[in-house]
């Protein structure tokens, strides 16, 4: 063969491999970006398929998509039985000893011979009380003033009470009836006109019902202020914070609560921001432990320490063990259980003592938050970074008596304003989201106290204020 001829078939040869070696190298490239995007794309798909909702995250059963199955509670198995507990007082109604009415029964004829029995004597068998309400009338008190002249003819006129400041005006007992409905019963303003015109006979609109709530509220800010008070100087207890949306004429505004056990302080700002801490407790609570989710604006106000909700944390474990089903998320939540379970079991002095099963915990937190997780399992990090982060505000709850493991009493108390936000839409301004707040933390600091919500605001009502 010609050696010329075999040098050209040797370059078109080298020619065709080098082609190949370029297709091999486009196709690596695209093998490679391909890959990336399946990653990318498992990870975005596993979120619809493990989506979160009120049993793994924090997103509010009203969110849920086709309401989940709620396989995945919090709540441990106590082993008892549904229904009313062994013990447990009962609400029968009982017979009172001096009825208003007393209506005697006693036979005239006999059932069975049809005799006139009337005049022969009787005697007692049995009673029975029917309990129901009067017919309800509207109350009207005339004030009448009258005046005098002395005998050197000065003149003297009496004044009207400080209720009666119109030539017609409601009462204190229909101004409290309205901030009970209002606050305690959350009905909307159409439905109270309805209510108040239909059950009492009192014609009134909306405007009057805005009027004796703006009273109302007026005399209920020393109490609103004495709450404050009592949260910043209470270090017997620990203190509660949660925050949650709420529309305002329209606009997102937000609604926080710190509480105790003793009391309940609300406010609604235009802001999610530590501005809206320190406008009400500028001081922040240095002689209490504040407990709280891990929103930023909680870690910067100043307290004796803070406890990390364990409750949220719960749930975003129940999350990270759907989405990877790792051990370590199953690890971790059963710690935390079982540092719950220890808190039930704790007495007082075992706070202030050496406690080997808490030092237990401890240890094997720390290991868990050294571990070395991988970093594709990106949200199972970031959870893990986080409690490097807080990790001296998991346990507090472990060293105070009173500081619960979790946030949830924060939360049924602000949730009664997301309960009046689904029945009356939004409220329609600045004025009337503050006269909630003022008037809810009242209500919901009566209640704690055991207190007759109706009859405290009663007692509000009569302050004479105006």
């Amino acid at each position: 063969m010609d050696k010329d001829k075999i040098i050209l078939e040797l370059i078109q040869k080298v020619e065709l491999l080098t082609q190949r070696i370029q297709q091999l190298e486009v196709f690596e490239k695209e093998n490679k970006k391909l890959r990336k995007e399946n990653t990318v794309l498992e990870q975005r798909l596993s979120k619809y398929e493990h989506p979160k909702n009120s049993n793994n995250s924090s997103v509010p059963p009203s969110k849920d998509e086709n309401r989940p199955k709620r396989n995945q509670s919090l709540r441990e198995k106590t082993g008892r039985k549904p229904g009313g507990q062994k013990g447990r007082k009962g609400n029968t109604l009982k017979m009172v000893e001096l009825p208003d009415i007393i209506e005697k029964h006693i036979p005239g004829f006999c059932s069975c011979c049809g005799e006139d029995v009337s005049s022969l004597p009787y005697e007692f068998v049995g009673k029975r009380q029917v309990m129901d309400l009067p017919e309800i009338k509207l109350h009207v008190k005339e004030y009448q003033i009258f005046k005098k002249v002395c005998t050197r003819g000065h003149q003297t006129t009496a004044q009207y009470p400080l209720e009666a400041n119109a030539p017609v005006s409601y009462g204190n007992n229909i101004q409290s009836l309205i901030g009970y409905l209002h606050t305690r019963q959350y009905i909307p303003f159409k439905r109270m006109e309805e209510f108040i015109k239909d059950v009492f006979k009192i014609p009134i609109s909306e405007g009057g019902i805005h009027y004796l709530l703006n009273k109302l509220v007026s005399k209920a800010r020393p109490a609103y202020e004495l709450i404050r008070e009592k949260l910043n100087s209470n270090s017997d207890f620990s203190i509660g914070a949660d925050e949650t949306g709420v529309k305002v004429a329209g606009e997102k505004h937000w609604a926080w609560t710190w509480q105790n056990e003793e009391a309940t302080f609300i406010s609604i700002t235009d802001n999610r921001a530590g501005k809206s801490i320190t406008q009400n407790f500028k001081d922040g609570f240095e002689k209490a432990v504040l407990v709280h989710d891990c929103w930023k604006s909680h870690f910067n106000t100043k307290a004796l320490t803070h406890q990390i909700c364990m409750a949220h944390l719960l749930r975003e474990l129940n999350y990270l063990t759907e989405l990877y089903d790792h051990k370590w998320s199953r690890v971790c939540k059963r710690l935390f259980l079982s540092a719950i379970k220890l808190k039930d079991q704790m007495d007082d002095v075992d706070y202030y003592i050496h406690n080997p099963q808490r030092t237990t915990m401890e240890n094997r937190l720390k290991i868990l938050l050294d571990h070395a997780l991988n970093k594709s399992n990106k949200e199972l990090v970031a959870f893990q970074n986080r409690l490097v982060k807080y990790r001296h505000y998991i346990f507090p709850f472990l060293y105070h008596p009173k500081v619960p493991p979790d946030n949830n009493a924060s939360e049924r108390a602000i949730r009664n304003i997301k309960v009046k936000q689904k029945v009356s839409g939004q409220f329609k301004s600045p004025a009337g989201a503050f006269g909630f707040a003022v008037l809810r933390s009242v209500t919901d600091t009566i209640l704690k106290n055991d207190q007759n919500v109706l009859g405290s605001l009663k007692v509000i009502a009569n302050l004479h204020t105006d």
